[in-house]
């Protein structure tokens, strides 16, 4: 049943692939030991006479299961109906819950971006970065300290432009905290409550590491993003408006934004062609003038010892920048219109050409090829799963996205989706492999049925722990599932086989299996206690990382109290049920 898990790819892969090596490695080393060095090991150990005796515990369990599995034994078709209505209300339960591709992990400290005005200055950048650092100082006591880095770090892994900033911000530890007791979702309402103090930027709170593993992911640094595709980019960012507007009106949503793609200040310096012919100019004359100003030309070469730098001439960078200062820029004519003189004259820019300073494109982003425009946002308060359902709905019923152009989902979700995917097509397979174990070992497709049905009901002990303690479905929960299956096989598999050995013994149906399941519930108690109580520690953790162990650990725990109440109560009258034709033949 780990065979699902060596299946899984990317972010799922890298994190299970361990924990199935190990558990893998373990059992064949059991295995090759149970033969070998056990029997051993009794021979030479287990000496003298041997008298088996059960502890109170045990004589306690034997007298209160007796009673039960004669009512059960007698019952059969309300205890059959009651196991299906189980399974049932079970699956309703599913259906109805949350999803997400891996429980976000509390790192302590906090990611917080602030995007700022396409075209905004380093220098301005920076200030309106120390601003930002000093009231979330003021005004959230919890802090420690904040720091920031702008743009592209030195070793360009991550480039940014200078208007984006990756604040830090580091927590003290929680009991110099004001208030030790205030949950980390009232400290991120202070945070963002502080950081809309200052203007002129939008911000995104992540974890240092999440907002990371967000972009790794799908190239977005939110839980979920939209991607729309298409040709045109403003149609483009309208369809991306309208989608933000329609996510920011659900449950959960918090700092929707979409992708800024224009927004950047260009000069734009548009000639007038038939002015510049009135004046003998074509516009390779006045492109040429504006080239050398702005951009300046090569006047020379200077040197320091082995060194050469070109030597260009340009305007000053205050001209530069300066649009009535260009606009008196003196282009050389030929001549003068109406002038007899053969000598070179000068214009201003201005009578030949319009300067407008204009927002251009910021960036234009590309995926397989096709434009797109991304609408980001993080999800709080809810899971990642029933937030793009609702999603999805709300969109294909308040956009109208123009034909030629699409959106698909990314972020988390992508990886959700992959994930489940993988698992609906390997996970049947591997179950079909169990069954075909079980169909070799008792050589007919009854018994190893009836074993084989130890899983939905582990299944349904599962759901409803997860259910109980509000975990949404996760990768986690899954391989939590994939684990319990083949605990759920075992200890099926310990009491019919027992029971088989019995009526191969001369027994009758219904004394062999009152006898087999009495003598096998020690096995299966112990199976079912050594399993789940080794759980437990990660079911109660609340330390770092946490959030990925609860799940698996609630799914184990639940679904093998659910599978050992079947194995007890549910199979043996599944068992008698099953071979009743056998036994009135006998």
């Amino acid at each position: 049943v780990y065979l699902p898990i060596f299946a899984l790819t990317g972010v799922a892969g890298k994190m299970f692939h361990p924990m199935a090596f190990t558990v893998v490695i373990a059992l064949l080393g059991a295995m090759i030991l149970s033969v070998t060095f056990v029997p051993a090991a009794i021979a030479l150990f287990v000496t003298g006479k041997v008298k088996e005796e059960e502890n109170l515990v045990m004589r306690s369990a034997r007298r209160a299961y007796a009673p039960v599995l004669d009512w059960v034994m007698a019952h059969r078709p309300l205890v059959f109906g009651l196991a299906v209505l189980t399974i049932v209300a079970s699956g309703v339960v599913a259906s109805r819950m949350g999803s997400e591709f891996i429980p976000s992990l509390s790192e302590g400290d906090f990611a917080q971006q602030a995007l700022r005005v396409p075209g905004t200055s380093l220098t301005q950048s920076v200030q309106m970065q120390q601003q930002l650092e000093k009231t979330l100082m003021a005004q959230v006591p919890e802090i420690e300290r904040v720091f920031a880095r702008t743009g592209t770090a030195e070793i360009a892994s991550d480039p940014m432009p200078p208007n984006i900033s990756d604040s830090y911000v580091m927590l003290k530890p929680k009991d110099q905290w004001p208030d030790p007791k205030k949950s980390r979702d009232a400290l991120i309402a202070d945070i963002q409550r502080a950081s809309a103090i200052v203007p002129g930027s939008a911000y995104e709170l992540s974890q240092p590491i999440q907002l990371r593993f967000n972009e790794l992911i799908s190239g977005v640094r939110s839980d979920v993003a939209v991607k729309v595709f298409g040709d045109d980019m403003a149609v483009l960012n309208a369809t991306a408006g309208e989608i933000a507007e329609t996510l920011q009106r659900l449950g959960g949503a918090s700092e929707v934004k979409v992708e800024q793609t224009s927004g950047l200040p260009v000069l734009t310096i548009n000639i007038d062609r038939d002015k510049a012919a009135r004046f003998g100019l074509n516009v390779g004359d006045v492109q040429d003038t504006i080239a050398v100003a702005v951009g300046g030309r090569q006047a020379g070469t200077l040197y320091e010892g082995d060194r050469r730098f070109d030597m260009v001439v340009r305007l000053s960078d205050a001209l530069r920048t300066d649009i009535d200062g260009l606009s008196r820029l003196l282009i050389p004519v030929p001549a003068l219109a109406g002038s007899a003189s053969a000598q070179l004259g000068f214009i201003a820019l201005s009578q030949v050409a319009s300067l407008d300073l204009v927002l251009g494109p910021n960036q234009i982003s590309r995926e397989n090829g096709k434009r797109l425009v991304i609408v980001s946002a993080n999800v709080r308060g809810r899971d990642i799963g029933s937030f793009v359902d609702e999603a999805e709905a709300a969109i294909s019923a308040q956009v109208k996205v123009p034909a030629g152009y699409w959106t698909t989902w990314g972020g988390q979700f992508e990886q959700l989706k992959e994930a489940s995917e993988r698992l609906r097509i390997v996970v049947p397979v591997a179950l079909l492999l169990v069954f075909g174990l079980l169909f070799m070992m008792f050589n007919n497709l009854k018994d190893g049925l009836l074993v084989f049905t130890g899983i939905p009901f582990a299944l349904t002990g599962g759901i409803m722990a997860l259910w109980l303690r509000d975990i949404p479905l996760s990768i986690s929960a899954g391989v939590g599932f994939i684990a319990l299956s083949g605990v759920a096989v075992l200890n099926g598999l310990v009491m019919i086989a027992f029971i088989r050995n019995l009526r191969e013994e001369g027994r009758s149906l219904s004394m062999a299996i009152n006898e087999g399941a009495l003598t096998r519930l020690r096995p299966v108690l112990m199976t079912a206690l050594v399993a789940s109580l080794g759980f437990i520690p990660m079911a109660l953790a609340t330390g770092t990382g946490a959030e990925v162990q609860r799940p698996l650990a609630t799914v184990v725990i639940g679904g093998i109290i659910s599978s050992t109440l079947l194995t007890l109560l549910v199979l043996p009258a599944l068992y008698q049920w099953a071979h009743r034709r056998e036994e009135e033949v006998a």
